[in-house]
């Protein structure tokens, strides 16, 4: 596919100026924990697992990108098992991520750190499901899957972070739960579950399939994690099996108290300047940016914003762009750092088609930025509300117009003063009347 080249636009839209920017740093008080792998073997022990043979296999999912020290808590989790006298193996248990292969499974371990030398185990990511049964959701029969790895062993145990969801809002949301049904439905149990989503809702669907897991499989529990501000670990758990539901509402309400958010709820511009899959699931948090694009699923009242452009894709992402419809604009170098086919995966399995559509692709920032001050209407530098930021987890530090800067939150200091510079079309920031530094 061709993009227009700068020549080729250039006249199609006046340059605009672009307002001074002030760099802010937020840092609200977080509450981190300390020693997450003594905190993971000794809440293991809470889980049941006294009723296995010597010798018995416990398949440890996990998989769910972003984690903090997801390494550490895995290996601990794995030490313990093994201290016991069982024989753990981890099974990537993330639906269709990676491509939907069993190679691309493993990559994404290991961009997490987590490898057969690192945890000290095994890794079984044969990509196989079985059909344990058939649930009745509403109107819809929900064919229930469950990887043949985790269905070989003894016991199974899931670890994973607890929090908002990128599609749908409901008690339970990311966790437990949802790690159970569709990461470790693999890829079959993945485009099953949404299906059924979609048409008949996420929390009844789920709710539905894990009553059948949990008759059908050796599921013994979870270790629930949840994050502070700084998307650090604060808080971690073992919940047993058949207390999912009960427990994960109340750590999922922790987990909202301390999530990052937008500065400010009504913005006309926002900058992302990275999405990726370890950011988030939609490459963009879709609570922080106010959108979902979810059929059946209105997105949620703030922020309220007009238009996102994204500049461009993480490097762990491997070019994973799942997300990038989320935004309005993008540009064409982010455009070239696209994998189709890891992009596609993640839409065609979950049924979100939005988030891997392409927006208006920008030869350059300049024309891109260009293009939406032309796009807002009536557009004015003075009043013009921008906000600029790395990517929708990283919220200790970002920059904002000056139309802005009195209605940022109690704690947020104006740390310098910026104005946007353009070298070969590529945004940079310079002190305002000084040195630049990188956009």
């Amino acid at each position: 596919m061709e993009f227009p080249d700068r020549s080729e636009v250039d006249g199609l839209i006046d340059p605009q100026p672009l307002p001074e920017f002030a760099r802010v740093r937020y840092e609200p008080r977080a509450e981190r924990l300390d020693g997450v792998a003594e905190t993971a073997r000794e809440e293991l022990d809470e889980l049941a697992l006294d009723g296995l043979d010597s010798g018995a296999t416990v398949a440890v999912g996990v998989g769910s990108r972003g984690i903090d020290r997801i390494d550490e808590v895995a290996a601990a989790v794995v030490e313990r098992i093994a201290e016991r006298g069982f024989e753990p193996v981890v099974v990537p248990a993330m639906g269709s991520h990676g491509g939907a292969t069993p190679e691309g499974q493993r990559e994404v371990l290991a961009a997490l750190g987590v490898t057969e030398e690192r945890v000290g185990a095994p890794i079984d990511a044969r990509m196989g499901a079985e059909r344990l049964a058939t649930a009745g959701v509403g109107d819809a029969d929900l064919p229930v899957y469950f990887s043949e790895a985790a269905l070989a062993a003894d016991a199974v145990v899931v670890v994973n972070r607890v929090k908002a969801h990128t599609n749908f809002t409901g008690e339970i949301e990311s966790g437990l739960t949802k790690m159970t049904v569709v990461g470790l439905g693999k890829q079959r149990g993945a485009k099953s579950f949404h299906s059924t989503a979609l048409a008949e809702g996420y929390v009844e669907t789920l709710t539905a399939a894990l009553d059948v897991i949990e008759e059908e499989t050796p599921l013994v529990g979870g270790i629930a994690l949840v994050e502070n501000f700084e998307e650090e670990i604060g808080h971690l758990e073992a919940v047993p099996a058949g207390s999912f539901l009960a427990r994960e509402p109340e750590l999922l309400e922790r987990a909202n108290d301390e999530m990052p958010t937008l500065p400010v709820d009504d913005v006309d511009l926002l900058v992302v300047d990275e999405i990726g899959k370890e950011i988030s699931g939609a490459g963009m948090d879709t609570n922080v940016i106010g959108r979902y694009r979810v059929l059946n699923a209105p997105d949620p009242e703030t922020p309220d914003i007009d238009l996102i452009y994204v500049r461009g894709l993480t490097e762990a992402t491997k070019g994973n762009g799942n997300g990038i419809g989320l935004a309005d604009l993008t540009r064409r170098s982010a455009v070239d750092q696209l994998d189709l086919k890891k992009s596609y995966a993640n839409a065609l399995t979950s049924g979100s088609l939005a988030k891997s559509k392409l927006p208006v692709v920008a030869p350059d920032d300049e024309f891109g930025l260009r293009t939406a001050a032309a796009a807002l209407g009536a557009y004015d530098p003075e009043t013009a509300r921008i906000v600029w930021i790395r990517n929708t987890q990283d919220l200790g530090e970002y920059r904002v117009s000056d139309a802005v800067v009195d209605d940022l939150p109690e704690g947020a200091d104006v740390v310098g003063r910026e104005t946007v510079a353009f070298e070969d079309g590529t945004a940079r920031f310079e002190a305002a009347g000084g040195d630049a530094s990188g956009a």
